[in-house]
Parts: C-alpha cells; sequence; structure tokens
C-alpha cells in the first residue's frame, strides 16, 4: 500500500472537501482518503494498481484540480493584493452606479437610470459578464458538484448568480423593447459584488489559514542549501540535492549540518535546540549522530551522510504534522455530515420561499430576489471553517511548542485522558545515568571489571548504557571485542569476551538462568539509596554488583503536580526494582508504583487500566515502551530527536520538557472551547439571517436583499477565523 499527499485546488467548503473524499473513496484501487480544507490537501493510500497521474484525474473528475505532492512553499502575494484591489474598486463602482440615487448621492449623469435606462443597463451588463469571469471558479465549481450529486457552497451560489443573472438579462431584454420599468428589477449588481465578496473572503481566508502553518515553514527552511562534500581527499560545495547516502561531508564551527549523519572523524559541540529545545550545546565525537538543521560550534566534524531529502529528520517532522493536519477529529466529522446534508436542505427551503412567495402574490421577479437571498446567506462557509481551522491553528501552536502530534484526534481525546502512566528511566529522569557503586567479587581490578562490563554495555540500546559509555570516554579507554553480543528483551544482554560467557542484567536475568544469588543484602541496599542494578555474570556465575543512578529531570514534581490538579491519577510503570522506583516516584509525589516489569508486562498493565474503562496516557521513550506506547489511547514519546518516526506514538515530544504534556492537555481543552465556540457562532449566524432571507421578519422592516446576504456570509467566516486564530495567543504556563 502506497501514501501520498496531494496539494488540492478549487476547495471552498466543507461540503467540497466531503464530495471529493467521497468520490476517491469509491474509485477501485483507493484504499483510504483524506481531506483536508484548511491546508488544501488530499491524503491517500492507494495500491499498486494505481499511479499519481490516476490520483490526479480522480481529482479533476471530482471537480478540482491537483497540484501534485505536497510542499510547503513561499507564494508571492503582493500581484494577488493588487489584482483584489483593482477588482475592489470596480465591484465599488458598480454599487455606486446601481445604488446612488437611493442614498442622495451624485449620479453620474449618462448612467442615471431613469433618463438613459439602456445606458444603465448595459453597464451592468457588461460589469456582470466581467465578474462572472472573475468568480467563474465558483461557477464552475458549483455546476461539476451538481452533476456529481454532491452540491456545496459553490453550488448555492452558482445557483443563485445565475437566477440574478438570468432574471436580470431577461428583464434588459423587456427594457429593449421599450418596458422601461423593468429598469427597477435588475439585479446585476448582485451578481458583482456578491462574486467579489466571496471571493476576497476566501482571499483573506487563505492568508489565514497560511498563517497557521508558520511552524512547519521555519523548520523547513532552516536546513542549508548547500554542503561541503569531502572526496579523493578533496573539499567541493555541492548543492544539498546532490549528496547522496554515505558521502563524507564536512561541517565548520557556525555552521549548520546540511543532512543527518554519524560522525567519522572530529569532536565538537552541537546546538541542537531547534529539536529538542534544550539551550545546552551536545557534546559530539566519532559514531555520534548529527541532525540536519543543527550547529556546529567549535571544532571540524566529519560526518557520513545517513538520511538525506525526505528521509531526515527535519523532514519527517514536516510530514508527521502535514499528516496530522489530513486527518479528522471525531468532530470535525460530526461537522461535516451536518454540512453534507445542510446544502440540499437550503436548495430545497430557497425554492419552497420562492414558490410561497409567488403564492402570496410577489411578482416572479421579487420571488426569485428572496430565493437568491437564502441560497446566499446559508452557505455554510462558516460551519465549514469551525472545526478544521481550530484544529491546524492547534497542531501549529504544538508543533511551535515542540510537540508533533500525529493525528488530529489526539487533541480531543486528550481532553478526556483521566490516567498518566510513565516510564521512569530517560522520561521521568534525565538517563543521564553515572556508575555510583561497584561491589567486586572478581579476580579483576576495578577498573578492568569496568572495561570489560562497559564493552559489552556500549553494544545496547538501553538508557543503563549510556553510564558505561560515559566510563570509557571520561577515562579515554578502548573497548573490548565482543563476540555473540545478543539483547534480552526486559532482562539484560549477554555476550562473549576473551572466549568467556557474560550475562548483564538486573536479578531477572539470574533467575532467567537458574544463577545463584550472593548479593541479595547488597542490592537491597543499593536500591534503596536510588540505584538501579547491574548483575556481571561470568561463566554463570555472579562475580560483581554494580549501581548506577539516574537524575530526576528538574520539573518531574512540578508536573505531576499540575497532572493531579488536572484530576489525572498518575502512575510509574517501570522495569527497574520496586525499591528504587517507589524511591523515585515517592520523592516526585507519584504514589502508585508499578515495577519490575518487562516490555511485554507494562502492555498487559495499560490493557488492564483500559479495562476499567480508563482513558490512558503512556509516556515514554519511544523504543523499550514500543508495544505500551502503541495500545495506549495516547502515546507520548520522547527523545525524539533518536526515533522520530516512531510509529507506536501518537505524540512526539521533541524538547523532551515533561511540562509538554501539560501544554498538550491545555491546548487540547482549548481547542474544544474554540472548536465548540465557532460551531455555536456559525449555527447561530444561520438560525438568525435564513428567516430574515426567507422573509418572515418583513412586517417588522426587517429584510434582506442578495448583496447583504453575501456581505453577511463573509462576515461569519471572518468571525469563525478571528475566534480560531485567538488560540495562537496561547501561552505555556
Amino acid at each position: 500500500m502506497k501514501k501520498i499527499i496531494l496539494r488540492i485546488e478549487g476547495m471552498t467548503c466543507s461540503a467540497c472537501s466531503n464530495s471529493l473524499e467521497k468520490y476517491l473513496l469509491k474509485q477501485k484501487g483507493i484504499e483510504d482518503a483524506l481531506v483536508n480544507l484548511v491546508i488544501s490537501s488530499a491524503s491517500i493510500s492507494y495500491d499498486d494498481s494505481l499511479t499519481e497521474a490516476d490520483l490526479n484525474q480522480f481529482v479533476k473528475e471530482a471537480g478540482f484540480k491537483s497540484l501534485g505532492v505536497y510542499q510547503e512553499q513561499e507564494e508571492k502575494e503582493s500581484h494577488k493584493k493588487v489584482y483584489f484591489a483593482i477588482n475592489g474598486l470596480l465591484a465599488l463602482f458598480v454599487l455606486y452606479v446601481s445604488m446612488s440615487h437611493m442614498v442622495h448621492l451624485p449620479v453620474i449623469p449618462f448612467l442615471n437610470m431613469m433618463m438613459y435606462p439602456l445606458n444603465y443597463a448595459f453597464c451592468l451588463f457588461l460589469f456582470s459578464f466581467y465578474f462572472l469571469y472573475f468568480g467563474r471558479d465558483i461557477i464552475i465549481s458549483g455546476i461539476k458538484n451538481i452533476k456529481y450529486k454532491s452540491p456545496n457552497m459553490d453550488t448555492l451560489v452558482m445557483l443563485g448568480i445565475m437566477a440574478s443573472f438570468l432574471l436580470s438579462t431577461f428583464n434588459l431584454g423587456m427594457i429593449l423593447k421599450g418596458n422601461k420599468d423593468y429598469v427597477e428589477n435588475l439585479y446585476f449588481e448582485s451578481v458583482c459584488v456578491i462574486l467579489y465578496l466571496i471571493k476576497f473572503g476566501r482571499y483573506i481566508d487563505n492568508i489565514s489559514k497560511e498563517k497557521t502553518k508558520e511552524a512547519i515553514k521555519g523548520l523547513v527552511t532552516i536546513t542549508p542549501n548547500k554542503a561541503l562534500l569531502f572526496k579523493d581527499n578533496e573539499e567541493k560545495e555541492v548543492s544539498i540535492d546532490e549528496v547522496k547516502k554515505g558521502d563524507i561531508l564536512i561541517t565548520r564551527p557556525g555552521n549548520r549540518f546540511a543532512v543527518d549523519g554519524i560522525v567519522v572523524k572530529g569532536h565538537s559541540h552541537v546546538d541542537e535546540s531547534f529539536i529538542s529545545g534544550e539551550s545546552t550545546p551536545v557534546k559530539k565525537g566519532e559514531n555520534d549522530k548529527v541532525v540536519a538543521g543543527s550547529i556546529n560550534l567549535d571544532g571540524e566534524i566529519f560526518y557520513k551522510a545517513v538520511n538525506i531529502g525526505k528521509e531526515s529528520t527535519i523532514s519527517e517532522i514536516v510530514r508527521l504534522v502535514v499528516e496530522a493536519t489530513n486527518t479528522k477529529a471525531p468532530i470535525a466529522r460530526i461537522a461535516d455530515k451536518v454540512s453534507g446534508v445542510f446544502v440540499p436542505i437550503v436548495i430545497a427551503l430557497s425554492l419552497l420561499t420562492f414558490i410561497i412567495h409567488l403564492l402570496l402574490g410577489f411578482t416572479f421577479s421579487d420571488s426569485i430576489v428572496y430565493l437568491v437571498s437564502v441560497l446566499v446567506c446559508a452557505c455554510p462557509c462558516a460551519l465549514g471553517l469551525a472545526t478544521p481551522l481550530a484544529i491546524v491553528v492547534s497542531e501549529g501552536l504544538c508543533a511551535k511548542n515542540g510537540i508533533l502530534v500525529k493525528k488530529s484526534a489526539i487533541l480531543e481525546n486528550a481532553n478526556k485522558v483521566n490516567v498518566v502512566v510513565f516510564d521512569k528511566t530517560g522520561t521521568l529522569t534525565y538517563g543521564n545515568l553515572r556508575i555510583s557503586k561497584v561491589i567486586n567479587k572478581s579476580s579483576y581490578s576495578k577498573d578492568d571489571l569496568l572495561k570489560l562490563v562497559s564493552s559489552l554495555e556500549i553494544k545496547s540500546t538501553h538508557p543503563i548504557a549510556g553510564a558505561f559509555k560515559t566510563y570509557l570516554e571520561d577515562n579515554n579507554l578502548k573497548a573490548l571485542e565482543v563476540e555473540n553480543f545478543k539483547n534480552i528483551l526486559g532482562v539484560g544482554l549477554s555476550g562473549k569476551i576473551n572466549d568467556k560467557e557474560y550475562l548483564l542484567g538486573s536479578h531477572k536475568i539470574l533467575e532467567q538462568y537458574h544463577i545463584d544469588n550472593e548479593f541479595l543484602s547488597d542490592e537491597e541496599d543499593l536500591s534503596q539509596n536510588g540505584n538501579s542494578i547491574v548483575y556481571v555474570v561470568e561463566n554463570k556465575k555472579v562475580i560483581a554488583l554494580i549501581g548506577v543512578k539516574d537524575i530526576i529531570r528538574d520539573n518531574a514534581k512540578e508536573v505531576v503536580k499540575k497532572l493531579k490538579e488536572l484530576n489525572k491519577e498518575v502512575i510509574m510503570l517501570t522495569g527497574d526494582n520496586e525499591v528504587t522506583a517507589k524511591n523515585i516516584a515517592h520523592s516526585i509525589g507519584i504514589e502508585k508504583v508499578i515495577a519490575g516489569v518487562s516490555p511485554k508486562d507494562k502492555a498487559e498493565e495499560i490493557k488492564k487500566l483500559k479495562a476499567k474503562d480508563l482513558k490512558v496516557m503512556m509516556v515514554g521513550d519511544g523504543i523499550n515502551d514500543a508495544p505500551s506506547l502503541s495500545i495506549a489511547d495516547i502515546g507520548v514519546s520522547l527523545n525524539s530527536a533518536i526515533d522520530i518516526a516512531a510509529d507506536s506514538a501518537d505524540v512526539i515530544l521533541m524538547r523532551n520538557d515533561l511540562n509538554s504534556i501539560y501544554h498538550l492537555f491545555d491546548i487540547s481543552q482549548k481547542t474544544l472551547h474554540n472548536i465548540k465556540g465557532n460551531l455555536f457562532w456559525a449555527f447561530f449566524y444561520n438560525v438568525c439571517m435564513i428567516p430574515i432571507a426567507c422573509g418572515l421578519f418583513e412586517f417588522l422592516g426587517i429584510k434582506m436583499n442578495p448583496m447583504l446576504a453575501g456581505l453577511a456570509m463573509t462576515l461569519s467566516s471572518f468571525t469563525v477565523i478571528i475566534n480560531a486564530l485567538r488560540l495562537k495567543k496561547w501561552k505555556g504556563k
């Protein structure tokens, strides 16, 4: 199964996105399709029987245009500003010509409707022709969506505009025959002004949408366009597009790394704050990973290109954010369904209004005016924008604050979470482990023992291995050669050095291999002092016990307190021993601790919580905790720079900051409030305006013409846009 995200042109409301989505899902070979109105894109999953050209054709058949694969790009807006300014002046001129006599403004002599009715009528007729061309995309879209039985906002506008134009053209014909009284029944100005208002409203809407993607654009532009290639002992500056996997590149102090890679020569400190949020530079040496866009501070680095182009960390971040916007929160689907049935109802209501006014004795011309007013004012543009715009603004806000949300539903579901489960090592703690104590009963010296153990541990991905890697680096030691290395999931590791078999791990490794434990009392002492325990077994005999300590994150206690204030139950779930786990949990305010569990058992514990009808968030490292992250209602991964594409996690915290979890809950809550507010105002507008457009309040002197209907519809969309953009003012506590 393949997946592609296409940029779509021509969508104007949720009915548009719904109709395209439905059409795509009907096509053979398409497994899934999600269309995003706000960023004008379609995420399509399809099989090998289809090509990108086929997908583009499907989009065209549905009445829209595919602009190819989605990518962030800057658009020049200056010409559009001039374009809309000129057409705005033309629309004002038309409005002045048609209404100046009503508001006692000077009338243009040769366009006086009473003295020169033909001049007046032909002038407005010609301008209406121009504005029909100006708004041709709306007319074409409206017709196509009738053809494909998916009427949308454009359908309503098209029907209203064409009804006004055809009626006015008929009345122009009557004037040509000498019936000058028909000059008062021309509605060409409605065609011009309504089309301009709608087009201008969409232009402003698009500007607003672009502002929601600033975080993505900032990431895209952070990587350099050039790279310094080292080949055949020569340096050559090349375009980033020319770099291939395996190439050796050079980055000097003050420059950014061009691609993700592995250091092969040199030492330096690197600023990775743009991706991790950590202001402290990170020390880099041989075999360390470097990330594209990070800044080399003080040493020349030679590194091998590993992830280039779309595979880079930054590209992965952009992809995740875009994919998130191409998923739908449950509340958004409700709004889509409402919009989908709303348009046909409005069409039926407008026809009913037309018939009733005819039956009440109104002229055909006046009845058409009521029909047009209903069609135009009832356009569900505001309803269509209410949910997706708030979601996109919030996702951009999350991305800007180092929170990558993979699915829009997370922003809604986060508000339902009542249990937050934390892994310990590398999550509640920094994972910066240090060797604190060695109990050695072997024939080796302490240094020789630690060198031997470190040579095995550095091959592991477990956080404890970091303590032994640091030991080798601090003492400038070279690791011993290891044979038959093996990770034993949730227990430890094994390997062979100098023809001797070694096992390293917790007490569980002793139980698994039936090895006697003579260090029980020593283990208890170390655990009570907050140490994680590493047993050293040589040829099935315990020869040493090593205590490794971690540092608790500075804000762990504060975050736990904040979560409790939100009425979230907080649990620690760890593979570490119970004494050590409870010691750390107590210090940061966590009462419930589940310790000594394997990755598989962690997942089972999450299942038990969910079986109690609890909504569970699991926070872990994204690798060792993959099973539990997948099973939890929301999986949150830290240390994202290491594993940015961790499929197991729903949320990736780029800044390794636990406070981001509280921020996610806060943004989620404010997003839902904003959506509900948007939906209220969208429905309130239609509830108020449709009865007025139908003429129900005419006895009070309250009535609406098509131009006022177009203005009201545009203003309702602006209200929703402004309300959604208020989310951008959010600041984390």
